[in-house]
């Protein structure tokens, strides 16, 4: 994610660098009516409308305007860029903090949004776990067994030692948003709405920035390396088992914990694939049909749209070599089953239910001649 020194607020909006602040206000209004998700339903219309928005809100006020034109000029963080890998990184920058709540219309309610973490922002979160997978064949998960994997992640920061803070582990207030977190955009002019607010760019909604950014890590305090690591299945390991081992995750920002690095089992003879599972899911989601429909007496209604697809399915279950090479094969076939039966049964207690009004209101006037 591009940081606030790093975008062309200028660009974003289509004005000079020495454009009036009039030239800015109309370029935002324009560009807003046509990226207003209410109006524009292109996927991309809503972030479009975010990113308009921020350098609106950054453009428009004097102040931030002449930060960020020292920032882009003289960049004083060191050559703050994004992480060059982020390793499938889903738990440190992502926050529940949503820039539109608050908005002044319905229209915008459903947005939502991930918090924005600049490196030179002051934000300590843990790292997340980094997972990976590992084949394993049938003697080795009966045995157990020992594999090397190399994996790429965060590692603390060398030179800052994690802090993200060469001289001092000290943080201080945002100067773009004076540490609110948020910045506010007027919008009266454009939707005869009122003020809704937009994430800071600088510190990500943290309010805080890091006062000496590292100079190596831009004050992240973590950097991204590629490690080697060995992990130790036990005997009798399944298919999805996993293996935790502490701390060799991705580093935690601003010198937070780090995660874990985890090993997933992946035993082949041992996973239901193909046929079989499609076999079993069929099977699963056939069973509530006939189950309702038993109950409610319209058996005999059902019966060729119950049993023709549940023979379908115990056919591909026999047909397929689960039933060799697996030897927890019932195991797996039951979590089909489940899965099939979970996504049938709302289906067939509406067309049982139906069905059996139906015969009921066909067969009352006999019921009364006789």
């Amino acid at each position: 994610m591009a940081t606030m020194n790093e975008k062309d607020y200028y660009a974003v909006l289509g004005v000079s660098k020495d454009a009036s602040q009039q030239e800015i206000q109309k370029a935002f209004q324009q560009k807003a009516r046509k990226l207003h998700p209410d109006i524009n339903k292109a996927p991309d219309a809503e972030e479009k409308f975010k990113e308009v928005s921020e350098a609106y809100a950054v453009l428009s006020d004097k102040d931030k305007r002449a930060r960020y034109d020292a920032m882009r000029a003289g960049n004083p963080f060191g050559g703050a860029s994004t992480q060059p890998y982020d390793g499938g990184y889903a738990g440190g920058y992502s926050g529940g903090y949503d820039p539109f709540s608050g908005f002044p219309f319905g229209g915008m309610g459903g947005f939502s949004t991930h918090r924005r973490r600049s490196r030179a922002a002051y934000n300590p979160e843990n790292g997340a776990d980094v997972v990976v997978e590992i084949e394993l064949d049938h003697d080795e998960a009966k045995e157990g067994a020992r594999k090397a994997v190399t994996y790429r992640h965060y590692e603390p920061c060398e030179h800052c030692h994690g802090s993200g803070s060469v001289a001092t582990e000290h943080a201080r207030t945002c100067p773009t948003c004076g540490g609110k977190g948020t910045m506010n955009v007027d919008m009266a002019s454009l939707f005869g709405a009122g003020v809704f607010q937009v994430l800071c760019p600088e510190c990500g909604g943290s309010g805080k920035v890091v006062a000496d950014p590292c100079p190596d890590c831009g004050g992240s305090g973590r950097s991204a390396v590629t490690s080697e690591a060995v992990v130790e299945f036990g005997p009798d390991t399944h298919d999805g088992d996993m293996v935790r081992i502490k701390g060799r995750g991705h580093a935690g920002t601003n010198g937070a914990a780090a995660g874990d690095l985890v090993g997933r089992a992946k035993v082949a003879s041992e996973r239901l694939e193909g046929k079989a599972a499609s076999g079993f899911n069929l099977i699963g989601f056939m069973l509530p049909f006939v189950i309702f429909s038993a109950l409610a007496g319209v058996l005999s209604v059902f019966a060729i749209v119950c049993f023709v697809p549940m023979i379908a399915g115990i056919i591909m279950v026999l047909t397929s070599d689960v039933l060799h090479r697996s030897p927890l094969w019932w195991k797996r076939g039951m979590q089909q089953v489940v899965s099939g039966a979970a996504n049938g049964v709302f289906l067939a207690m509406v067309m049982v239910w139906f069905t059996s009004c139906t015969q009921r209101a066909f067969m009352a006037p006999y019921g009364r001649m006789m």
